[in-house]
């Protein structure tokens, strides 16, 4: 059986859509999976080609076979065998990451309550003015500014898990 031509697209599995935007899916006769629109052609395939390969098609059916996948797929062995091989510099990661997000779960404690004192000074001197008294800041103070810092809790200490975690 001869090799499936390709779309007009160019790439495997991308097909223009009548809006303009091209719509990429990978078909077989078990499987048909929807990757979405794309408003390049080249985004539709790399979609396609990142899909195709954590499925583990071979590269020959996929848009860029000699690209950055062929990187990517040996990063991933290399690390595999790595962790296997060292299983204490895995636990010494582990230990750092954890430490890392104690101290920045702490630094951002201390950071809001630094802007609470911070805001609790400049209103005191603002209601200290508006009482008749004088205050110690002057008119170009920039600590006038900090009447408006938030002091929400923007931050959610959810056990120690931030955007550095998986």
């Amino acid at each position: 059986m001869p090799p499936r031509r390709r779309s007009a697209s160019g790439y495997r599995g991308v097909r223009q859509r009548p809006n303009g935007r091209f719509y990429a899916e990978i078909r077989s006769s078990d499987l048909r999976l929807s990757l979405g629109a794309y408003d390049t052609a080249h985004e539709a395939a790399r979609a396609f080609d990142a899909a195709a390969w954590r499925l583990g098609r071979p590269r020959l059916q996929m848009n860029f076979p000699d690209r950055r996948l062929l990187v990517a797929q040996e990063d991933e062995r290399v690390m595999a065998e790595w962790r296997q091989r060292h299983p204490e510099d895995v636990a010494y990661e582990q230990e750092y990451w954890e430490r890392r997000r104690e101290e920045d779960t702490r630094w951002r404690r201390e950071e809001r309550l630094d802007r609470r004192r911070r805001k609790a000074l400049a209103c005191a001197q603002a209601d200290l003015i508006n009482a008749g008294g004088s205050s110690f800041f002057t008119e170009e103070d920039e600590r006038w500014f900090d009447i408006w810092l938030s002091t929400s809790d923007d931050t959610d200490d959810d056990g120690g898990a931030d955007d550095w975690s998986d």
